[in-house]
């Protein structure tokens, strides 16, 4: 290995330009990982746009999530040697030949998933799973609501909602995504541009959960229809982040709103995530009975195509850049 790598240049924010920068290290508990695919999520355009800078002392190269083959490690890692394939969470970096990964949130690759499939999973499953099970403490027999169900969140949090025995219910933007989102398992699908999400889910019984990825003038809409004793976890602003909540039905109804972000979870709280994926969710993607909800892969050189598709929605699920 040189000292120095091809990587997605911060200062070139917003455009995406690929240049030199110096290789990361290992630090003690680290892994350094040859990076053979990059999960892309809005984070990473947020923060191209100038918005959503990294963790102080973290890389401000774009990227959330990995898979790739382990070339280096740092003091007290047990557990990974040199030459294990791994995917994981990464606080940025991602978009890069090497990447740091803490060995506490690095999760063996099955054989039965390739790189792509690999890399498309740590921030989507990491983010249902500690939404839906470990802040919404969704329960078989509840009635979820999911905005934006053709995204990568959307799709593995009907998925994980209907394993828990949840019923359902999801809004997307076109009968394509609808199309999708079935096949997914969600019981019904919410047309919003020709049908009131209120109205729908109102006349289904009303939401236990709701997991808001929209935010802004959404969560006014999304207490209509929530029921007493429920919650809306909120993990999205495309709508903007101005809300206007009715206090007295919140007070009523004992309804809670959370905001909640995976990235600046402390790092142990992100390892005991990281270890309940790989426990409960990896096997069943690995043997098919969850799917990893791949949309399109991306060479690593087409990175900005790879951005401007995602932002113009286009996108069923997951989008991954991979390496050659």
């Amino acid at each position: 290995m040189t000292d120095t790598m091809q990587a997605v240049l911060p200062d070139a924010y917003p455009r995406l330009v690929w240049g030199e920068l110096p290789r990361p290290v290992a630090g003690p508990g680290q892994l350094l990982v040859r990076v053979r695919a990059a999960g892309i999520n809005r984070a990473d355009l947020i923060q191209a746009a100038g918005h959503y800078p990294p963790p102080p002392g973290e890389s401000a190269v774009l990227g959330l999530e990995i898979a790739g083959e382990v070339v280096a490690t740092g003091e007290g890692v047990s557990g990974f040697a040199l030459g294990d394939a791994v995917f994981g969470l990464v606080p940025g970096g991602a978009y890069a030949e090497y990447c740091v990964l803490d060995a506490a949130l690095a999760i063996a690759k099955p054989a039965a998933l390739g790189w792509a499939e690999a890399a498309s999973l740590p921030e989507v499953w990491m983010t249902v799973w500690l939404n839906l099970v470990e802040l919404g403490g969704l329960r078989a027999g509840q009635r979820l609501l999911v905005h934006a169900g053709a995204s990568g969140i959307g799709a593995a949090a009907i998925q994980l909602g209907k394993r828990l025995g949840a019923e359902v219910l999801t809004t997307v933007g076109s009968v394509e995504k609808g199309a999708w989102c079935t096949t997914l398992g969600a019981d019904r699908v919410i047309h919003y541009h020709d049908e009131d999400f209120v109205d729908v889910v109102k006349a289904a019984g009303g939401a236990d959960l709701i997991l808001e990825t929209v935010g802004g003038d959404y969560l006014g809409r999304d207490q209509q229809c929530l029921n007493r004793d429920g919650s809306i976890i909120v993990i999205g602003l495309l709508r903007g982040t101005k809300a206007e909540l009715n206090v007295g039905l919140l007070l009523v109804k004992r309804q809670r709103v959370q905001g909640s972000a995976l990235r600046s979870q402390t790092l142990d709280a992100k390892a005991r995530t990281a270890a309940a994926v790989a426990e409960h969710v990896v096997p069943d993607i690995a043997s098919g009975a969850l799917k990893p909800s791949l949309d399109r892969v991306f060479a690593a050189s087409d990175a900005q195509a790879a951005h401007d598709y995602v932002a113009q929605n286009r996108n069923l699920g997951k989008v991954v850049l991979i390496f050659d």
